[in-house]
């Protein structure tokens, strides 16, 4: 016979087993503003099907692109709010929440290739970086590629000159307003949701992105020249409301960086063929004339945009500005 601690201790694991089976998963909210085909889209979704399988299934993630949730300048807010609880915005959208040092990775052609660039984001400079998002309420985790820009416009772009008197599209930046104005073009600040109606009916005369971003918006449709400038970068930092974060059980979040870690390493290895395929598929339409600048044509850029670099340092700060040149190796 039962006795009545015996009793007890049955229906306490009787609740207990209830209670667990009933419990519900936790919600992650992945927005982003770009199509699921795009590099960091792919991304979004092998994080998801990663968190998932590693939490089995204690972790269920919902991912929005296409701005479908916000837009370029609502997403971070709604982060910090908590109405989301993780995104990937580009790197040049940190300075509106006071952490302007981001838009250090706006400098035109601060870095030669990835191998520059990884010195950076894979180094202390770059962990630095992302610590400074602790005092707004975000936790920043992790870098994703995207890649170089080119610049669009229906008009042959072949020298700095002709870009004079464009309105072109730019990021939420102040260096990329103060590039466009070196090129004495005229900057727009834009969500990317936007840039294909706006292109189109002339709100704009053309824009600067990577490839993969260009092809998947469809601006090929709207634009007949393309330069293959590769004069400025385009990352992600990956981060998330850091109260919900660390209020994760230990258990899950460990989980969860794991995920991310695979997770970075998949987009930043297609994220450079993804571009190239985008190229490729444009050029294939015949309906867009690229050009490939010879590398005269690249110093006249570099020249024209160097005035950036010394204008902009008391923004994204002179020291920082140095530490990169060191760490990659730049004169």
């Amino acid at each position: 016979m039962f006795n009545k601690t015996m009793v007890s201790a049955v229906l306490g694991l009787a609740f207990f087993s209830h209670n667990a089976q009933a419990a519900e998963p936790i919600i992650i909210k992945f927005s982003h503003v770009v199509a699921p085909n795009t590099p960091k889209g792919q991304a979004a979704e092998r994080f998801k099907q990663l968190a998932e399988k590693m939490t089995a299934g204690r972790v269920k993630v919902q991912v929005y692109p296409n701005s479908q949730l916000y837009k370029d300048k609502e997403e971070l807010e709604a982060l910090q709010l908590g109405a989301v609880q993780m995104l990937a915005p580009s790197l040049a959208k940190f300075g509106p929440v006071g952490v302007k040092e981001f838009e250090i990775f706006d400098m035109p052609y601060l870095f030669q290739d990835k191998v520059a660039l990884r010195k950076v984001t894979d180094g202390p400079i770059g962990q630095k970086l992302l610590a400074k998002l602790d005092k707004t309420g975000i936790k920043g985790l992790a870098y994703w590629d995207n890649g170089f820009k080119i610049m669009t416009a229906n008009k042959p772009i072949i020298q700095p000159d002709d870009m004079r008197g464009l309105k072109l599209r730019i990021q939420s930046s102040k260096v990329l307003e103060a590039q466009m104005r070196a090129f004495n073009a005229l900057p727009q600040n834009m969500a990317f949701s936007e840039v294909y109606q706006a292109l189109q009916t002339g709100v704009v005369d053309g824009t600067e992105n990577t490839p993969s971003n260009i092809y998947t918006q469809k601006v090929h449709e709207v634009q007949t020249n393309m330069t293959l400038s590769n004069h400025g970068y385009v990352g992600y930092a990956v981060v998330v409301n850091k109260k919900f974060w660390d209020g994760l059980p230990a258990d899950i979040r460990a989980s969860l960086e794991r995920a991310l870690k695979e997770t970075t390493v998949y987009n930043n290895t297609i994220a450079q063929k993804d571009n190239d395929d985008a190229i490729a598929a444009m050029k294939a339409t015949g309906k867009v004339a690229f050009h490939t600048p010879t590398p005269q044509e690249r110093q006249a850029w570099m020249a024209k945009l160097k005035p950036v670099e010394k204008d902009m340092a008391s923004r994204v700060g002179a020291g920082l500005i140095q530490e990169i040149n060191q760490a990659t190796r730049r004169k």
